[in-house]
């Protein structure tokens, strides 16, 4: 069925985490030490899942700059702590990502917002990035207790959209999100920011781009004609 939805994450595919590197360096004395943190809280959240004891994804992320904190031997207060999951809600957009999405405004495609991210995190993520009016809604999988990858906030989109999963397309920079994607029935489009590849393993989406732009000709070109 032609699809109906587009479905943007957020962290990564349109907000440059490297914001984040100059506050790692500062506080834990190494900017590399922002890619640790980052997987770590993943790992929380997916285990979380797994486990059927969810948590949410601002905890997460304050539980792993906690641990990797501890990692390096660096004393951090709970208020560090709280800093820099905060700093999560001032990051900017990559460079191209305000003009991309742009380009679907004038399509009959509904472009929503889905992120693991708790929604009030989310709305002043995309506000403070000055993209909050390119979308139609955003959703956050913890409305449904469930994170992506699991297929529940996948079908969370088709459901508040009134449309069938095959319907959706989730657009994403991470392979676990691709991954999640395709398996709950959506279609998917990789983003392949820097040091961002695909899983060689299972269903592979039919769009894949270097950046924003080049995905979004490409649902033009498919999902917009």
């Amino acid at each position: 069925m032609a699809v109906k939805v587009i479905a943007f994450d957020v962290n990564e595919t349109l907000l440059d985490l490297r914001g984040l590197d100059g506050p790692f360096e500062e506080v834990l004395g190494d900017r590399s030490l922002r890619g640790q943190w980052f997987a770590q809280m993943l790992q929380l959240s997916f285990v979380g899942g797994l486990t059927g004891e969810y948590v949410d994804f601002t905890s997460a992320q304050r539980a792993a700059f906690l641990m990797i904190a501890q990692r390096v031997g660096i004393a951090v207060s709970e208020q560090d702590a709280d800093t820099m999951v905060n700093r999560m809600s001032a990051l900017s957009p990559h460079p191209e990502v305000g003009p991309a999405l742009s380009r679907l405004q004038d399509t009959s495609l509904s472009v929503l917002a889905l992120t693991n991210s708790v929604k009030a995190v989310a709305e002043a993520q995309l506000k403070v990035a000055g993209i909050r009016d390119l979308f139609d809604d955003v959703l956050s999988a913890d409305t449904v207790q469930k994170l992506k990858p699991s297929p529940e906030p996948y079908h969370h989109v088709a459901a508040s959209c009134a449309v069938d999963i095959d319907q959706v397309r989730l657009v994403a920079a991470h392979a676990w999100d691709i991954t999640g994607a395709l398996a709950a029935g959506c279609k998917a489009a990789f983003v392949q920011r820097p040091g961002m590849v695909l899983s060689p393993v299972g269903r592979q989406p039919d769009i894949v781009g270097a950046d924003l732009e080049q995905v979004i000709d490409e649902i033009l070109r498919i999902d917009a004609s």
